[in-house]
């Protein structure tokens, strides 16, 4: 192979202008010469032929089977009339060339550069590269000079190429430093920090810690303070990445670009995938690079595992513990009943937790998980705090008989939980029941603490979600919708309100910027208190109950439902999503039921691999 285009080869070593440090160098067809019979051409790679139509030999010395007149001179006719490379295909047998390098196949990348006519990279990128790696500072520092008029700035805003050349300097005197160090020469590290770093005038504040690195007391500490990886190959590659940013990729590669960006085109396909709900493996190894990512819908709690028949009335709450290993369920019969969920995701009953006279419309686990608040409907003017392990009632909480204490939720520190309702109550209380601080006149529908254990998040009578502060005793509007909001919950992260609004639906909205974000179709929404959630691994998905008997599952991203589950004989109040198990999901209904939503019990092969089950309609239009 290598002496097919020897005769049409251009010679490497031509003196090139900035324009010409192009990445490739395509035969006669680029500038209409060719190197001369007896000229030897080099690789980057360290590849040396000769092209007189006799040899070509490798690194090794051993030479390639000799090549006659007549044939070079044919392949020569072919190769000139070969087309002009595009720059997409050079820049792919350039990606092509650095993952084989990287592999080690240097002989083959010396081949590819050879017939393509390209350059991995710029010789004085290769000469400076080879320096680093070997730890030849002195003459990495030189290639510099050589490198400085090919500098560009890493970001958007415009720097000399003698101030980038300066800060690639100090990187790679600042690794010559931590060397020396770890190598014990104090005196040579000290010449290095005072006559070579100090002088540059550049980032004084590093030079003062890097001083201090010469207290370590032994190698180990060096690496601990310094957060270095010591002397050796791991270091000095993660100094050429950073290197790197500051030379255009015509001159050197980006490092690993093909693997970054394989990796992209496949974490792209699993977010564009509508049912992928498994965590997002940043590597290589695990996936098809062979195949387009596509989950099947068997893989996604669509189907009943198991059907709770334990109540004997309408079931209006459900909730999943946060660390997934326990569901509360709250129903009108007057019960709480705690389910465990083992390890084959079955739910077995735990415990009953009985004598709340008005029913159980709101349940809130404590962060640990040790404690359950639960809330009875607009009438009921108590709450009960129990202790799940021991099915204890550790407060029964009462201010007053008109009071309505509908909601409530928990401070993130345990400590304290705010409830309230609407007939104007708006406390926060200790774990023994104790008022801690009240907020007079907001009739409050339901509540929400957020993670900066300071702010309160309440939705009222007048169709607004405000924010609360106790400790300074202020408040804000953030979310003002046009009708009655029955319920909302907030994402993990504290971003993201998930509403239910009276005859509107599901309303998706961002606290951060206060505006709406997007409205869910397909759930029937009246003047029922119907609860929805955040779910799936990251929280891609939305579910809600609806008072068309159905659960609705919706990407969210897409305002069409991608699943409609089917089962429950009446209005389905709550939904909840298992934090832990992505495809666990329950749902309680007025039909005294609570079902447990789970993936297809028998999965073939290709439907387990995600490697099947892509819808007839084309869901991907429906992305913003």
């Amino acid at each position: 192979i290598a002496h097919i285009n020897i005769n049409n080869m251009q010679a490497n070593g031509a003196g090139q202008g900035q324009d010409s440090e192009l990445s490739c160098l395509n035969n006669s067809e680029r500038n209409g010469e060719s190197s001369s019979a007896g000229e030897a051409h080099t690789n980057v790679n360290g590849l040396s032929t000769t092209n007189n139509g006799n040899s070509v030999s490798n690194n090794d010395g051993i030479p390639a089977p000799a090549a006659s007149n007549n044939t070079v001179s044919s392949d020569a006719n072919s190769v000139k009339k070969k087309k002009r490379l595009s720059q997409s295909e050079e820049d792919v047998i350039r990606l092509i060339g650095q993952h084989l390098h990287d592999l080690g196949l240097n002989q083959t990348v010396d081949l590819l550069m050879q017939e393509s006519g390209c350059r991995l990279e710029h010789p004085s990128a290769t000469k400076f590269r080879n320096h680093v790696v070997e730890g030849e500072w002195d003459k990495a520092e030189s290639d510099l000079n050589e490198l400085k008029a090919l500098m560009h700035s890493p970001s958007a805003i415009v720097v000399s190429p003698t101030v980038l050349q300066l800060r690639m300097k100090f990187l790679l005197l600042q690794q010559k430093y931590l060397e020396c160090l770890e190598d014990a020469k104090v005196l040579e590290a000290l010449q290095v920090l005072r006559a070579e770093l100090t002088p540059l005038k550049y980032n004084t504040e590093r030079i003062h810690i890097l001083s201090g690195y010469l207290m370590c007391s032994h190698a180990e500490d060096l690496r601990a303070k310094a957060e270095w990886e010591g002397k050796g190959t791991a270091s000095r590659t993660k100094l050429l990445d950073k290197l790197q940013t500051y030379l255009p990729p015509s001159v050197m590669l980006p490092p690993r670009r093909l693997q970054t960006l394989l990796r992209q085109a496949v974490e792209l396909q699993r977010e564009r995938c509508l049912y992928h709900n498994t965590k997002l493996d940043s590597g290589l190894d695990s996936v098809s690079l062979l195949l387009d990512h596509a989950c099947s819908r068997k893989q996604f709690p669509c189907y009943t595992q198991q059907i709770l028949t334990e109540h004997c009335n309408e079931v209006w709450f459900c909730k999943f513990s946060n660390d997934g290993t326990k569901l509360a369920t709250g129903s009108k019969d007057t019960t709480v009943i705690v389910w465990h969920v083992n390890t084959s995701h079955q739910l077995k009953l735990m415990k009953t937790l009985e004598g709340h006279a008005y029913g159980v419309s709101y349940l809130a686990w404590s962060p640990d998980d040790t404690y359950l608040i639960a809330c009875g409907p607009d009438d009921c003017s108590e709450l009960w705090l129990w202790n799940v392990q021991t099915g204890e009632l550790r407060t029964k909480m009462s201010q007053s008989h008109e009071d309505s204490l509908t909601s409530v939720a928990w401070n993130p520190d345990g400590k304290r939980f705010v409830t309230g309702g609407q007939r104007g109550q708006f406390y926060q209380c200790d774990l023994d029941g104790n008022l801690l601080d009240s907020w007079e006149g907001v009739r409050v529908q339901c509540l929400w603490c957020l993670g900066d254990a300071r702010t309160v998040l309440a939705s009222d009578t007048h169709q607004r979600i405000r924010g609360y502060n106790f400790e300074d005793l202020t408040d804000r509007n953030i979310v003002q919708e046009d009708h009655p909001i029955m319920s909302f919950t907030v994402s993990k992260n504290g971003r993201l309100a998930l509403l239910n609004v009276a005859t509107q639906g599901v309303h998706l909205w961002d606290l951060h910027d206060r505006v709406l974000v997007r409205k869910y179709q397909g759930v029937t929404q009246g003047f029922y208190t119907i609860h929805s959630c955040f779910g799936g691994h990251n929280e891609d998905f939305i579910a809600s109950g609806s008072e068309d008997h159905k659960v609705y599952i919706w990407h969210r991203r897409s305002e069409l439902p991608i699943a409609e589950l089917t089962g429950h004989s009446r209005t389905v109040n709550c939904v909840s999503w298992n934090p832990v198990v992505p495809g666990l999901l329950a749902s309680a209904s007025d039909d005294g039921t609570v079902r447990i939503w789970g993936p297809a019990p028998f999965l073939d092969v290709q439907d387990a691999e995600g490697l099947n089950g892509t819808d007839l309609f084309d869901w991907s239009s429906y992305f913003n």
